[in-house]
């Protein structure tokens, strides 16, 4: 069995429950891999700087956010990548073009393009995130990630493009026409390597769990990759591993299965 040193934990629908909470058999199984030595990183599509309240409630303080754009291991910046001006401003045009709205995520703050908009108040009150704020053009450099809101399914290839971008649905009970903006070369995948790299982690060493699209490329660049029983029914083929629900310790149930948990 190989010496499991690093553990990449999506957290929508992976380790928070759809009323926001998380089991007890998850915060004991993070904190019995932790207790192991394991290193435990957050790896979202939401912004670091909405993530304090889970940070401190499991004792994580290593993440990876954006969808893979910007990665902090105990505090120290690991690596941030900001989107294309010219991306940014082509899917904005589109996006008002087609009625859609979008927040567009800083290292500070969640940018709506309609702040007022009911769609707005029901993303905010879904990710219970609070560093809101209008977009301005002035922010068109500072763009670490996207998320477009409004869009039917037919839709999505509006935003088709040369640039090693597409869309991946958001996997969030009430929050079907929501799409996160994946950059090819910018994903969970691409940053679990490169924090793979850095701390001088083989591939076989590695756990992750996740249960949507945005986590396909990492539970394919980890040695074992688990997909919740909640996830997309998309995502199994690119998990070696298939667990329980996020209602039903799949998070414990999985480190059980790999014998870090009794």
């Amino acid at each position: 069995m190989p010496e499991y040193k690093v553990l990449f934990l999506d957290v929508d629908g992976t380790i928070l429950r759809p009323d926001d909470t998380i089991e007890e058999s998850t915060k004991l199984g993070i904190a019995s891999v932790q207790e192991k030595g394991i290193e435990v990183f957050l790896a979202t599509g939401r912004p670091l700087h909405e993530l304090d309240k889970i940070s401190e409630e499991l004792n994580i303080h290593s993440f990876i956010g954006y969808n893979g754009a910007y990665a902090v291991y105990n505090q120290e910046d690991l690596f941030k990548e900001y989107m294309n001006e010219r991306n940014v401003r082509q899917f904005l045009k589109i996006a008002e073009e087609n009625h859609h709205e979008a927040v567009l995520y800083t290292n500070e703050s969640n940018a709506f393009t309609n702040l007022e908009s009911p769609l707005a108040a029901q993303f905010i009150e879904k990710f219970h995130i609070h560093k809101n704020s209008r977009y301005t053009p002035s922010l068109v450099n500072q763009i670490l990630g996207i998320t477009l809101m409004n869009l039917q399914e037919c839709d999505v290839e509006l935003y088709n493009n040369d640039d090693g971008i597409h869309l991946s649905q958001v996997h969030l009970e009430g929050l079907r026409h929501c799409y996160d903006v994946i950059r090819d070369k910018v994903n969970k995948g691409i940053g679990v390597q490169m924090v793979l790299k850095h701390l001088g982690i083989e591939k076989e060493s590695s756990i992750a769990f996740g249960d949507g699209m945005n986590d396909k490329e990492m539970l394919m660049s980890v040695g074992e990759g688990f997909a919740m029983g909640n996830g997309h029914p998309d995502l199994f083929q690119y998990a070696k591993h298939k667990t329980t629900e996020v209602t039903n310790s799949g998070i414990y149930n999985g480190l059980k299965k790999l014998g870090l948990v009794d």
